[in-house]
């Protein structure tokens, strides 16, 4: 998966994790269906997504994005898992 960061070439690896913290909040919006969907067409069906403690506002943006994108069985806040709060675990439906 590629995303165009400032005229720089990125290549993503689909591995499951989504790590946010190298991206800019306005490439949030397109990268997080993108790779989500990334995952589902590979089996992988769960992700964690790094969105970082801070104030909040990205892990906010992560779940109004994840609340109207197709495909998603449900989130929720890492936990005691790896990341804390400052990740988010999304399972996906499978492909179709």
């Amino acid at each position: 998966m590629s995303d165009d960061t400032g005229g720089a070439s990125l290549e993503l690896p689909i591995d499951g994790t989504l790590d946010l913290h190298t991206f800019r909040p306005s490439e949030v919006r397109t990268l997080v269906p993108d790779y989500l969907a990334a995952c589902r067409e590979r089996g992988i069906l769960e992700v964690r997504i790094v969105h970082g403690k801070g104030t909040g506002a990205l892990r906010e943006t992560v779940h109004a994005i994840l609340a109207r994108t197709p495909g998603i069985a449900s989130f929720r806040l890492a936990g005691h898992d790896p990341g804390g709060w400052g990740a988010t675990i999304v399972s996906l439906l499978p492909p179709e």
